[in-house]
């Protein structure tokens, strides 16, 4: 029975069948909306090489090819083995997945895309190792620093070189196994020329699978690039991850000073440094502003959440793998242009040569030894 207010007042109600029926239903209904099946990426267009299968180049082919893009990689011998016989193993931030990739040992057909993921210091060797199927071919690089679109602009046409910054992060200590650690855009622009509809083809192409940013002026963002790269160089001492080392608080104020040092070799020589889409350079002048213990708290807090899983620098990555580090293209960098000045870049040079020794020796610091190294900078 219910209740039902009509114009001479309440009266009764009795239910039909259909009624009661409708009463026993709870009153916390969950709905499930029928989902439709993801949409398959657009199809392919170019032919497209990545010469280099590390943390970055890895990634990106794997990537490339679960949209079904048209991937050929080129790899080391060891990598080659490795992924021919198991494939590509990738994990990290979008999931876990294995799948099979076309290696090859060398470029032995014209591509329209070439992305470089090879370190700046091999970019050269690729070049004379391939240079007939790179002369005509688009050619993007994926290099830290400043140095790379130089290299192969000696070599090749510059209107058919792109540059690229890479903003996503990955982990490579093992041929054909992949960290993917954090993930962000991927910057593309001409280094040397206007964007034209050529880059837009390129977007086009990695869309699928990356978040794929045209800019303007990509070798002054690539200038702020170098400033996220340059505390790799700590871990890469101390043989840790960022997680670790940058947990140390003394780490941290360390960081904080190659960071205040690099600020002033670059003003000193007027170089302007440009926004990136997903980061304001401003941030960085404001972080280094700061008191140095309440920087270092800060900074601190930040490497230490870049990732869950374990993130190795880049070089410390290429020390583990008993190859030649990028640390001339990073901290390097600052060294050549704080030459320059008056000053110079005292505490970027030690580390760039302590890095150098630890290539050389293979041998790491501990953090109280890189402590009493830099008391001077550390407790002025």
């Amino acid at each position: 029975m219910s209740q039902k207010i009509g114009k001479k007042g309440v009266k009764t109600v009795s239910k039909t069948k259909d009624q009661k029926a409708q009463t026993q239903i709870p009153k916390v209904l969950k709905f499930y909306e029928k989902k439709e099946p993801p949409l398959p990426p657009p199809p392919a267009k170019m032919k497209i090489c990545i010469i280099g299968v590390g943390a970055i180049g890895g990634l990106i082919a794997a990537y490339l090819k679960s949209k079904a893009r048209n991937v050929v990689a080129i790899a080391t011998t060891d990598q080659l083995r490795a992924i021919r016989q198991d494939g590509i193993h990738v994990n990290g931030v979008k999931g876990e997945f294995w799948l099979d990739l076309d290696v090859r040992d060398k470029v032995q057909m014209n591509f329209d895309l070439v992305i470089l993921a090879v370190k700046t210091q091999d970019i050269q060797k690729v070049i004379e190792d391939n240079r007939q199927f790179l002369e005509k071919s688009l050619i993007m690089t994926t290099q830290n620093g400043l140095q790379a679109e130089r290299i192969i602009a000696r070599n090749f046409d510059p209107a058919n070189i792109i540059s690229s910054i890479v903003m996503f992060g990955s982990t490579y200590l093992k041929p054909g196994y992949i960290t993917h650690n954090f993930d962000g855009k991927w910057i593309i622009g001409r280094p040397f020329t206007k964007n034209d509809d050529k880059l837009a083809q390129i977007k086009y192409e990695l869309d699928p699978a990356f978040d794929v940013v045209i800019v303007e002026n990509i070798m002054a963002m690539k200038w702020t690039k170098l400033f996220l790269n340059l505390n790799n160089c700590l871990p890469a001492l101390v043989g840790m991850s960022m997680q670790e080392t940058f947990s140390d608080l003394e780490m941290a104020k360390l960081g904080i000073l190659l960071l205040k040092e690099a600020f002033r070799v670059v003003d000193n020589e007027k170089i302007k440094l440009e926004n990136l889409p997903d980061f304001n350079i401003e941030k960085y002048r404001g972080l280094v502003a700061m008191p140095l213990d309440e920087a270092a708290k800060l900074f601190s807090q930040i490497m230490v959440g870049l990732s869950k899983e374990p993130l190795y620098g880049s070089i410390l990555q290429s020390i583990k793998r008993n190859r030649p580090s990028e640390i001339d293209y990073i901290n390097g960098e600052i060294v050549k242009v704080g030459a320059m000045g008056l000053e110079g870049a005292v505490l970027n040079t030690r580390i760039t040569n302590l890095v150098h020794q630890v290539e050389r020796t293979k041998k790491f610091f501990t953090i109280e030894e890189l402590k009493k190294m830099f008391q001077f900078a550390l407790n002025p």
